[in-house]
């Protein structure tokens, strides 16, 4: 056997090193870390999701049509459900839910729009929110008023 390594090229000719890098293991983690967020990123939304104007926003157009749904909290605390060009009506919470899920059902492009009072608590107006919500409404706008320039002077 001469003094020559087995593993060396055949001629004596010296071996150049290998200057690519293996990416597929790296693609492999890539596509399981993507996998775990795609299962866990629904689970991370809990609530009831609500988009809240800032006070300096400018205000957003919304035309009025069949698609919207309004519902109203008086400061008295009854519920009422403003569709179209029909009468406000008072209704219960369990009524106004099962009112929602089924226009939604036939609908599901509808908007639901809150608006309440604010000497109205809290607690009245998140139960509604949640009763829209377990009805079907992928999201609630709120109605606001802009704030008064003249108030600040």
């Amino acid at each position: 056997m001469s003094g020559a390594s087995p593993l060396a090229p055949l001629g004596g000719a010296k071996r150049k090193p290998m200057a690519e890098i293996n990416v597929v293991p790296y693609i492999d983690v890539m596509l399981v870390l993507l996998i775990i967020f795609m299962v866990t990123a629904p689970m991370l939304n809990q609530g009831v999701d609500v988009d809240l104007p800032n006070v300096d926003a400018n205000p957003v157009v919304v035309e009025e049509d069949e698609n919207q749904l309004i519902v109203s909290v008086a400061a008295s605390g009854l519920y009422y459900l403003e569709r179209g060009s029909d009468d406000p009506k008072a209704m219960a919470l369990v009524d106004i839910q099962k009112y929602v899920a089924t226009l939604l059902k036939s609908q599901p492009k509808t908007d639901v729009l809150v608006r309440g009072d604010e000497n109205v608590p809290y607690g009245i107006v998140v139960a509604l929110m949640g009763a829209l919500q377990n009805a079907g409404a992928a999201s609630v706008g709120l109605i606001t008023e802009a704030p008064d320039p003249q108030a600040s002077l």
